[in-house]
């Protein structure tokens, strides 16, 4: 393994429901920061907590962070019959439309019953909430992922998922920051442009300034924003992570790229890793299936101090807002709230 203090600061997917010899020597090799999973690593939930044990006992780190997407809706890693399928999050805005307190406190038991699923199996990072507020006539990539087309009540609900999330000892990721609603185009495919004024991206901004003091981390962008930068993307871009996260949102805590390997980013994903870590990311993201494309990974330097000192108080705030709860019964009242809508 290599011998620096830190791991590397970028997060990698993996190819299987297991370890074979040759990921296991190359998470070995590469020492990065941790895992994120997708559909192609689950199958059940004792195959996902022996997958997330045997990835942290390959890295020699009882605390390397497991990532995964589970949103609920469409962007669930976790389904199939083996696991609970969560609602997509729209469900929650049209339940605010008839009642707010029951929205919120559905979207808490949510996140908690989330959460519980993702303990068992030794995932503790969530990429979710989406605080994206989308406009009319922008591309469905978030859609149904959004909580309402108001601001304000995006704020709301996503700020009860993050804290169910933590309740249950999970880390949540607010996304996509500074805000991805207003896209016309799927970043996964092409790199969006959003010609939005200064003023409409405070709008945007606001779910990600409710949620700034409680969220652990977030994730960042791949959207070019010419009112913040007119030459790079926020992933990529010093001045927006900088002036507008930083300092105009008010998130301090660990800042994670989106995945590095969307063609909204022209370069390789060893430039674009160098890039957004320039750029002020924290960690970054590599979510490809292949171990064989970290080479250029590698050469990143180690993870810096003070993304260290982010990513512990990310792990300490989980840890003092767990709480136990009765899963049937959080359960059973989240099934008589959505039955509403």
């Amino acid at each position: 393994m290599p011998e620096h203090p830190f791991p590397r600061p970028v997060i990698v997917g993996l190819p299987g429901a297991a370890l074979d010899p040759a990921t296991r020597a190359a998470l070995a090799e590469l020492d990065p920061l941790g895992v994120i999973l997708f559909a192609r690593n689950v199958d059940a939930p004792d195959q996902l907590a022996a997958l997330t044990g045997s990835v942290r006992r390959a890295l020699g780190r009882k605390d390397a962070p497991v990532l995964v997407d589970q949103e609920g809706g469409r962007v669930a890693r976790l389904k199939g019959g083996k696991f609970r399928h969560p609602p997509a999050a729209c469900r929650f805005g049209q339940l605010w439309d008839l009642d707010p307190p029951a929205a919120v406190r559905a979207a808490f038991l949510n996140a908690r019953l989330i959460a519980h699923e993702l303990g068992l199996a030794g995932i503790d990072v969530d990429c979710a909430p989406v605080c994206d507020v989308p406009v009319p006539g922008a591309h469905d990539v978030i859609g149904d992922r959004a909580f309402h087309q108001n601001p304000r009540v995006v704020a709301a609900l996503a700020r009860a998922t993050a804290r169910g999330l933590l309740a249950g000892g999970v880390q949540p990721v607010m996304k996509h920051i500074p805000g991805h609603g207003r896209a016309a185009a799927d970043s996964h495919l092409e790199l969006p442009v959003v010609g939005a004024t200064a003023a409409e991206l405070g709008r945007d901004a606001i779910p990600f300034r409710a949620l700034a003091a409680i969220a652990p981390w977030a994730m960042t962008a791949h959207v070019l924003y010419p009112a913040l930068d007119p030459s790079y993307p926020a992933s990529l871009s010093a001045l927006v992570l900088a002036a507008a996260v930083r300092r105009g949102i008010g998130f301090h805590g660990v800042l994670v790229s989106d995945d590095l390997g969307m063609k909204a980013l022209s370069g390789t994903p060893g430039a674009n890793a160098v890039a957004a870590l320039a750029a002020g990311c924290d960690v970054v993201l590599e979510c490809g299936p292949d171990p064989g494309s970290w080479g250029e990974l590698a050469a990143l330097p180690p993870l810096r101090a003070a993304a260290a000192r982010r990513l512990a108080r990310a792990r300490r705030m989980a840890a003092r807002a767990f709480r136990p709860f009765d899963p049937a019964t959080a359960l059973a009242a989240l099934d008589t709230a959505l039955a509403r809508v």
